[in-house]
């Protein structure tokens, strides 16, 4: 794979690149949007990391400008904006997933190999289960035209359900995916966010959506029979 590494903190930026070295991808480095986008002419990247905050061009004009050429590779944000506006402004851009700085190694590690993943193999970006659909990329919950306001972590935890609805999802998985990889959070962390999420989107008189698979983690359930 090549990847292409917008970023000006140089110390953040050589980081990166090394560590990404290490996981046998092939890296180009910049440290200014102007150069992001002319490699982009020159060269064929599997994935862009952009800062959002670069002079010249900033991210999202990079992400915005390299999409309308139809650049169809995968995009990561790399920001210090966390509030919500800020990344669905992001994701309408056309990036595929963002991560809010500072943020460890292993996490980048993990975004960047889901956002391959998809690349080669393409969620929907709607997702049905019972009467909720999930968008997931404007990150909302939809219960027919009822929006349900969703947490961050909130979010993270349904998303990665919904995403592999079917399969079960051990609970290292799931804690791993929602507080990342180095995440010290205990199983009282995860059985408290379920149950905020079950009173959000369940429906009292029937069983919940979220199953409770003993012993090993957690599943969408699609009927209530």
């Amino acid at each position: 794979m090549k990847i292409l590494i917008a970023e000006d903190d140089n110390r953040l930026r050589k980081n990166i690149v090394h560590i990404i070295q290490k996981e046998y991808h092939q890296v180009d480095s910049v440290d200014n949007g102007q150069d992001a986008l002319d490699n982009t002419v020159f060269e064929e990247y599997d994935l862009l990391i952009l800062d959002w905050m670069m002079p010249e061009y900033s991210g999202i004009e990079v992400c915005q400008e390299v999409r309308k050429r139809g650049f169809s590779g995968g995009i990561l944000m790399l920001t210090a904006k966390d509030d919500s506006s800020d990344i669905v402004q992001g994701l309408d851009a056309g990036a595929d997933d963002y991560l809010v700085k500072p943020f460890k190694m292993e996490e980048l590690l993990a975004r960047i190999r889901a956002i391959l993943r998809r690349r080669e193999k393409p969620i929907e970006q709607v997702i049905g289960v019972k009467n909720l659909k999930l968008h997931v990329d404007s990150r909302t919950l939809f219960r027919g035209n009822e929006e349900i306001l969703l947490t961050k972590n909130e979010f993270l935890f349904l998303e990665y359900l919904f995403i592999n609805k079917g399969l079960v999802l051990t609970r290292e998985q799931i804690c791993s995916h929602v507080w990342g990889y180095d995440h010290d959070t205990t199983n009282n962390n995860l059985d408290a966010l379920v149950k905020l999420v079950r009173k959000k989107i369940d429906d009292s008189k029937e069983k919940s959506i979220i199953q409770n698979v003993r012993g090993i983690g957690y599943k969408v359930r699609e009927t209530h029979v």
